[in-house]
């Protein structure tokens, strides 16, 4: 993967839920994590005694978090909209010369805040609520994935 710059790297959301993404919020710092809880399944039988997991079980996430000033009153209250309301609609993390990830995300927590001279910021997690899918950036597809 080349070097890219971290403003590439988008939170989008489907707004209207009419599969049309829209970058949501002015991210200045975003973080993309996956996890995935391992079903540990070691017995007395277990080879030289070493842990064993069970494949393919387990639970598999993703969190995102980010921070930085919201685009417009639009975007601001479409995020505080999903807190409060619990949804849990369809977003997309583009990540350059990576992909995408798409998939329905919680809005976790979501933080303002601001100083007497500067610009109101926030910050905003995203817990993922569904299945996700992967598509591969074609320009530069990287070997493995999501």
């Amino acid at each position: 993967m080349a070097v890219q710059a971290g403003k590439d790297l988008l939170v989008k959301v489907d707004m209207t839920s009419d599969g049309q993404f829209e970058t949501i919020a002015g991210l200045r710092a975003t973080r993309v994590s996956f996890n995935a809880e391992p079903v540990e399944v070691t017995s007395l039988d277990s080879e030289g005694g070493w842990r064993e997991l069970l494949a393919g079980a387990g639970v598999r996430s993703a969190a995102i978090s980010g921070s930085g000033v919201f685009r417009d009153a639009g975007t601001d209250e479409r995020a505080r909209q999903l807190f409060f309301d619990g949804l849990t609609p369809d977003f997309q993390i583009v990540i350059p010369s990576f992909g995408i990830i798409e998939g329905p995300f919680q809005v976790a927590a979501i933080e303002y805040g601001g100083s007497l001279n500067g610009e109101a910021t926030y910050e905003l997690s995203l817990q993922s609520a569904g299945q996700l899918s992967f598509t591969a950036d074609t320009d530069d597809a990287p070997q493995g994935g999501v």
